[in-house]
C-alpha cells in the first residue's frame, strides 16, 4: 500500500531503487451515499462522477482527456472510459487515466486531475470517495487520497503531476469546487498552478 496523503502533501514519483516510473495511472472510486428516511429503501441512487486530467504549459491549459476526450493529442494520457454509477469505494477503481510520463512532452509541466458531478449532485451524495496513483508497470499503489466527509460542492480539484528537475511529483490538492465540467473548474485550478 502506498503513502495515504494529506491536503497539501507531496511526494515524488521516482522508483525505490533509482530512476523514474514511466506509466501511472490515476484511479478514481466513490460510492452513493446511503439515503435516510422511509424511502431509502426504495429508491437506489446512482452518482455520476468525472474524472478529468487538464495539461498545463506554466499556467495555459493546452489539452484535456475526460469522458468525451479519452486520448490527449499526444497520445501520452488516455481516460479509460466513463462509469456512470461509481461503487468501488475503497476498493478498485471506478474511472481511471493513465499517463506515460515518458510521453508527456517537454512543454507540459503540470497535469491536473479533477473530478466533478456531471449530473450536479454534491458530494454530500457520496462517500468513501478516493483518488490514488498507481505504478501501471507492477500494480503497485504509490499514493492514496481519500475525500474526507461530504459537502454542497459538485467537484474537487483532486491532485496534480508536475515536472520536478528531470523528475515527476505528485501533489494532493483536495479543493472544494463548484462545476459539472473541467472547464468551470479552470478558475479553482489556477490556484494550484
Amino acid at each position: 500500500m502506498g503513502i495515504n496523503l494529506d491536503k497539501g502533501q507531496q511526494i515524488s514519483l521516482q522508483k525505490a531503487g533509482g530512476g523514474t516510473l514511466s506509466v501511472v495511472r490515476m484511479g478514481l472510486g466513490w460510492q452513493s451515499a446511503p439515503r435516510k428516511g422511509f424511502l431509502a429503501r426504495m429508491t437506489a441512487r446512482e452518482i455520476d462522477l468525472d474524472a478529468s486530467a487538464v495539461l498545463f504549459a506554466g499556467k495555459d491549459p493546452v489539452d484535456v482527456v475526460f469522458f468525451q476526450q479519452l486520448v490527449s493529442k499526444d497520445g501520452s494520457v488516455r481516460h479509460t472510459g466513463d462509469n456512470r454509477v461509481g461503487g468501488a469505494g475503497q476498493g478498485g477503481d471506478d474511472e481511471s487515466i493513465l499517463v506515460d510520463l515518458s510521453r508527456v512532452p517537454v512543454h507540459v509541466d503540470q497535469i491536473v486531475f479533477t473530478v466533478n458531478s456531471f449530473t450536479g449532485q454534491t458530494f454530500t451524495d457520496v462517500q468513501n470517495a478516493f483518488c490514488r496513483l498507481v505504478d501501471e508497470t507492477n500494480g503497485q499503489e504509490l499514493a492514496r487520497y481519500t475525500l474526507s466527509g461530504g459537502g454542497t460542492y459538485t467537484a474537487q480539484v483532486m491532485a496534480k503531476v508536475h515536472r520536478s528537475g528531470q523528475g515527476w511529483n505528485m501533489s494532493a490538492i483536495g479543493e472544494p469546487a463548484n462545476g459539472r465540467t473541467f472547464q468551470d473548474l479552470l478558475p479553482a485550478i489556477a490556484s494550484h498552478l
